[in-house]
């Protein structure tokens, strides 16, 4: 039962996180790097919710001296402001990072860190609670298809609002910060509260479909965002119109609308400089010579592959 569990616990987690990496349409993350995220939602995350909920129960166990409401408090109250705390530490760290570069980054870095922590709770549930075979795929298909799922987008939102932050003026970063801090921790209170109860759990199996709707809501508007960007920002530089609207759309994957020989590095320079340009309007003063750079670098880049092809608003 135990490898059984591990790779029920394993396998569906893997495939969530590859098809929300290849969501990321614009500038896919590195996959090593989007992997360690997950591996910190697996194992430093839970750790540190672990630590964090003893501590806070303890507290709560002072007042709260009957076993069932001490679990039921913790289950509620506890578990989504821990857990979308510990799981949040990372994804502020990377938020910082130059590596976190677009809007989906948050999304992506977020979700996969969900992923790892649903991942290591579905495994802790599978090999303790079920008594009977039945029983273990039923809790099996339901932490899969539910409880993991919604660690994923609680923490993507959390994610998707640092995205925003970043992109935004100076006086509303710590605003949107926080709102997705609170959004994630009501979604996770939302979850638990409802499937808590008989009564309504239910209709919290039923809420979650609302909660990945909400979700793909959220990831199609960064990509939207994203694409005006895009356009915008490359729309003042050295490169056919006809190829802007290529590059910020689906046909950027396609072949023969420019030389093969330079089309992905292309893509690549050209997005690379829409939100390095962002960031260089928004960037503290001590990066602001960083992002100077890199805008020049990518300019160039672009000017030396369009010269070295030929092209011109004709091709």
């Amino acid at each position: 039962m135990i490898i059984a569990s591990l790779l029920a616990a394993i396998i569906p987690m893997l495939t969530y996180l590859f098809i929300i990496w290849k969501m990321d349409k614009y500038e896919p993350e590195p996959f090593k790097i989007v992997l360690k995220h997950f591996l910190y939602g697996a194992f430093g995350s839970v750790i540190l919710a672990i630590i964090g909920s003893s501590i806070l129960s303890f507290q709560f166990s002072i007042f709260v001296t009957d076993p069932v409401q001490l679990n039921l408090y913790e289950a509620i109250l506890i578990a989504p402001f821990i857990e979308e705390l510990t799981k949040g530490l990372c994804l502020f760290g990377t938020s910082r990072k130059k590596v976190f570069d677009n809007l989906t980054d948050g999304l992506v870095y977020g979700g996969a860190i969900g992923l790892g922590f649903g991942m290591t709770e579905n495994f802790m549930y599978f090999i303790a609670f079920p008594e009977n075979i039945a029983q273990w795929i039923g809790l099996v298909v339901i932490r899969t298809s539910f409880s993991a799922v919604m660690h994923c987008i609680a923490t993507a939102t959390v994610g998707a609002f640092l995205g925003l932050a970043k992109f935004s003026i100076k006086d509303s970063k710590i605003t949107l910060s926080f709102s997705g801090f609170i959004i994630a921790m009501f979604l996770h209170f939302a979850w638990n509260f409802t499937v808590s109860f008989k009564s309504t759990y239910y209709l919290g199996l039923l809420s979650m479909f609302v909660i990945i709707i909400f979700f793909m809501i959220l990831f199609n508007y960064s990509l939207r965002i994203e694409k005006k960007i895009i356009v915008k920002e490359l729309s003042g530089e050295n490169i056919p119109k006809k190829h802007i609207n290529i590059i910020a759309s689906s046909m950027s994957r396609l072949k023969g609308w420019v030389d093969e020989s330079i089309r992905k590095q292309y893509i690549h320079a050209a997005v690379k400089l829409a939100f390095r340009k962002v960031e260089f309007r928004n960037a503290h003063l001590k990066n602001k010579q960083f992002y100077a750079n890199e805008v020049y670098k990518y300019r160039n880049e672009i000017k030396e592959l369009i010269e070295s092809t030929e092209i011109t608003e004709d091709n």
